[in-house]
């Protein structure tokens, strides 16, 4: 516990002071090239893998996006980084494909082509399959310690639309009162009064749906990058629908 509380001192000295910043970053140089390690599934080599530099990028962007109430910060900057790695990826798949489609495939005799024929980006979609079980894994722990499981979360979120604007809303204010996040992960309790009357929506709405509301909330004290963006994309949507 010492040593996480060490680590967060650091970060919060280096979001105010450049060099700082750039200490922290060489002191966890191991912990970066191991993150980009688990992606390339093999060791980075400096100067000739773009993923470490994206993953350095990303350890930075980290330092200054976080906040105690992500939970430990070196599992936040591990999955931010995954998260900008699989964003590379992607931006970058076209590029892959100027490869010859006679080339074999690593570890197979068959081509290339073989494997894209059905034009998906196996790749990608394996990064992003993993990425995404750990997250819901990490969530499913985290969702523990306050009785709550996903099956619960799935029978107990909005399904009207008017429902679902008022967890919006509630969602809202506190992503603004960052406090009440703070509030939810001590006690382990939903600040369902605070959250009604910031958010002007009834009491007896967010009770109703209060195990769905715990998951939301979770979900945005500890850097879920990919189940966020579901839910973002989701909620954009003008028809109700389970954002989970």
């Amino acid at each position: 516990m010492s040593d996480e509380h060490e680590i967060i001192r650091q970060v919060y000295a280096a979001k105010e002071d450049a060099q700082a910043a750039d200490r922290l970053i060489d002191a966890y140089m191991p912990f970066i090239r191991a993150e980009t390690a688990k992606f390339l599934k093999r060791p980075p080599v400096e100067g000739s893998d773009d993923e470490l530099s994206i993953a350095m990028f990303a350890f930075y962007e980290a330092i200054h996006g976080y906040f105690r109430i992500r939970g430990a910060f070196l599992k936040y900057a591990s999955l931010l980084i995954r998260s900008r790695l699989i964003d590379y990826y992607r931006k970058e798949r076209k590029h892959l494909r100027v490869v010859s489609l006679d080339t074999p495939a690593d570890g197979d005799d068959a081509p290339l082509g073989d494997l894209l024929a059905d034009g998906r980006d196996h790749g990608e979609e394996m990064a992003h399959r993993e990425a995404t079980r750990r997250e819901i894994e990490e969530l499913t722990r985290q969702m523990e310690a306050f009785g709550v499981g996903l099956p619960d979360v799935a029978d107990n979120c909005p399904r009207q639309e008017r429902t679902l604007n008022a967890c919006r809303k509630a969602l809202q204010y506190a992503k603004e009162h960052p406090e009440l996040l703070e509030e939810l992960l001590r006690t382990k309790r939903m600040p369902i009064g605070r959250l009604a009357e910031g958010g002007g929506v009834e009491r007896k709405t967010l009770e109703r749906h209060r195990k769905y509301m715990v998951a939301l909330l979770l979900i945005y004290t500890n850097g879920y990058e990919i189940i966020r963006g579901h839910i973002q994309q989701t909620m954009k949507g003008g028809t109700a629908q389970c954002a989970i």
